[in-house]
């Protein structure tokens, strides 16, 4: 009786392994008729474009469900680095680390400009302050400026806004802003820069205090409610504000690409999904929601 219940034994522990496999193929397995999902992921500027694109596209080909996140464009280039996601968003381009991340993990990150993105200074409706150049934004964001009336307003500390550190915004404004496109230059932002989590923490702030600044992409302002400064390239230069017309025609000088990046040359679903959303159809929502479409648009 022993050996009898011995063999039974055997036999069922060597089944459980095949009954496990045996369920996962079935939920892993294609449905016919199933709906396709793309999953994109990353920087909160381009989020509410991403959405946007998303859910025209259904009406384009409604087999494809578009999935949008945000969380800033670092957390969209490392899901992709790590192949979780199928486009990642970035308001910033790679850098070289990162592209040497994926590559190392098998994966070849290809970039799409997918919009142009001026992006605008704003402060308090109150405030008198009308213009800035980019040197007298440095000197503000580092902390060598803290007072409006040195740079043509009231008497008064100026408070400073800024994304945190995930996002490609932080990072384009301290490179090419704070650092002034000096690759030698270490200036960082002074200590005192509060950190805002979304574009919304931003105009919250700005709105509620005078004596606040801060930067945003153009499509997120909102000129009822904040004020953009107009901005010159250096002191011998014209002061420029940030329109769409003046971020197309180059001559608003924080003016940035936004980006989309695929694991390898897209093909499928996302290849004609990429297509749509640089053709005319996806850069009219681009104008539409304030942004700057590619030029051949």
């Amino acid at each position: 009786m022993n050996q009898y219940w011995r063999l039974w034994t055997f036999l069922l522990l060597a089944l459980l392994p095949l009954a496990g496999c045996s369920g996962n193929s079935a939920q892993a397995g294609s449905i016919p008729g199933e709906q396709r999902a793309i999953q994109n992921k990353g920087s909160d500027t381009l989020v509410n474009l991403a959405l946007a694109w998303a859910e025209a596209y259904r009406e384009v080909d409604p087999s494809i469900s578009i999935a949008v996140t945000g969380g800033g464009s670092g957390t969209g280039i490392a899901a992709l680095i790590n192949g979780t996601v199928d486009i990642a968003n970035a308001s910033r381009q790679m850098k070289e680390n990162e592209y040497e991340a994926a590559s190392a993990n098998g994966i070849e990150s290809v970039e799409f400009t997918v919009a142009i993105d001026a992006l605008a200074i704003v402060v308090n409706l109150e405030n008198p302050v009308n213009q800035l150049s980019i040197d007298q934004l440095a000197d503000i964001y580092t902390g060598r400026i803290t007072n409006w009336k040195d740079v043509g307003g009231n008497d008064a500390p100026i408070v400073l806004l800024s994304r945190e550190t995930n996002s490609g915004t932080h990072v384009y404004f301290l490179e090419e802003v704070v650092r002034k496109g000096d690759g030698e230059n270490s200036d960082i932002f002074a200590p005192q820069t509060l950190l805002m989590p979304s574009s919304v923490g931003i105009t919250s702030e700005v709105r509620r205090n005078p004596n606040a600044i801060g930067y945003d992409g153009l499509g997120y302002v909102d000129t009822s409610h904040e004020k953009t400064i107009a901005v010159a390239k250096d002191a011998d230069s014209p002061y420029v504000l940030p329109t769409v017309a003046n971020g197309a025609n180059g001559s608003y000088p924080i003016s940035r690409g936004l980006y989309m990046y695929t694991a390898g040359q897209p093909t499928g679903a996302i290849a004609d999904y990429m297509a749509w959303v640089m053709g005319p159809e996806g850069q009219y929502i681009v104008a539409e929601l304030g942004f700057v479409p590619l030029p051949e648009n």
